[in-house]
């Protein structure tokens, strides 16, 4: 039996998009257990119709719904988690796992560390998944292939508990990493909160330039789209994440406005802007190049792919053939009428070293990354 076994009954609180996603996901890959849902009834029954709950709980019947759960998920807003977390403390029976998949940890952490016994364990959770449609209707059970779950254990955890919940979220595709809450709260301002505010900042200032002339946003194609796609994010989701990790997002907004004035600066200056821009250029093409600190390494290969008809499936069938599983694949750059680099990554080195050799038998040229 799996390690994870040991978790017979699951309660995922918010049946939306994470919580539906992480109910079918379960399910696709054979977990055993009994999965209850709560949320409003109308989700209730979406999720049910989809397999991703097999019980049912109304909003009101939160105590019955935690009861009796070996593992407890409370996937709502970040506002709602907290709040949770002080209601639930005295429902939950000893021994059991609560974990959260809120976007900020600090906050949501100390919550938990005051407000839940000492007889359960607390591991705060989030999963870098998402998708623009919402709900239970925008669920995916392959939402959390390859997706990073970071955990935030801040208290020791059972070791058998915690290695039972790390393959439980193997099991469904995700790649577990291990940071403490601040660090989280950090890199999530710089990766994450960042972005969302620059995005919302950019479309609102071309928009407000379109009094001038309507062609600012009917010119506004390419780049522009791909770095406002983001603004659209409902204020809902934001809200909360802006209280709770105000100090962080303004921290690294004043980092980026320093960034700017720099780049302003360097515009007369070709050498300074040069250099300036390779830098980015290089640094882009290395993400990911650091897989410490997750709790299951991958091993990653990048290979020199040529552009013409049936390479990639060629390099496909090589592996194939072997059995090895690529986890995840990415494109690192392409070159027009040349071909590109692609990443691979494997969950073994023993795959990663004979994909090796089995591609440069085969007239690829590749490497190991990191």
């Amino acid at each position: 039996m799996p390690d994870y076994a040991r978790f017979e009954r699951v309660s995922i609180i918010g049946v939306g998009l994470i919580g539906g996603s992480l109910g079918l996901a379960l399910k696709k890959k054979g977990f055993k257990g009994r999965i209850a849902g709560l949320d409003v009834p109308h989700v209730l029954e979406n999720a049910k119709r989809r397999n991703a709950i097999d019980d049912l709980f109304p909003v009101e019947n939160l105590k019955s719904a935690v009861a009796e759960a070996d593992l407890i998920f409370l996937c709502t807003p970040i506002d709602n988690i907290l709040s949770l977390l002080k209601k639930i403390g005295s429902d939950v029976k000893p021994d059991a796992l609560i974990t959260d998949v809120g976007s900020i940890k600090r906050q949501i952490v100390e919550t938990a560390n005051i407000h839940l016994p000492a007889s359960c364990d607390f591991i705060g959770g989030h999963p870098m998944a998402g998708s623009e449609i919402r709900g239970i209707d925008g669920a995916d059970p392959f939402l959390f292939e390859n997706a990073t779950w970071v955990l935030t254990p801040s208290k020791p955890v059972d070791e058998k508990k915690r290695k039972a919940f790390g393959e439980l979220l193997e099991l469904i595709g995700a790649k577990v990493l291990l940071l403490q809450p601040r660090l989280h709260d950090e890199i999530a301002a710089a990766v994450s909160h960042l972005p969302q505010m620059a995005a919302v900042s950019l479309m609102n200032m071309v928009a407000a330039r379109q009094a001038e002339s309507p062609y600012f946003l009917k010119m506004a194609a390419g780049g522009f789209r791909d770095m406002t796609r983001i603004a659209s994010s409902p204020f809902g989701i934001w809200e909360s994440i802006c209280q709770t990790n105000a100090d962080m997002i303004a921290s690294y907004l004043d980092a980026f406005i320093a960034e700017l004035t720099h780049i302003k600066s360097i515009l007369n200056d070709s050498k300074a802007l040069e250099h300036y821009f390779s830098s980015a250029a290089r640094n882009r093409l290395a993400i990911p190049t650091d897989t410490k600190g997750f709790l299951k390494p991958q091993y990653e290969v990048s290979v020199a792919v040529e552009d013409k008809p049936g390479v990639l499936a060629k390099l496909a069938t090589l592996l194939a053939e072997k059995n090895i599983n690529v986890k995840d694949i990415e494109v690192l750059k392409i070159r027009e009428d040349e071909g590109g680099t692609f990443r691979l990554a494997f969950s073994e080195r023993v795959d990663q070293e004979q994909a090796i050799e089995l591609l440069k038998n085969g007239g690829f040229e590749c490497r190991k990354r990191g």
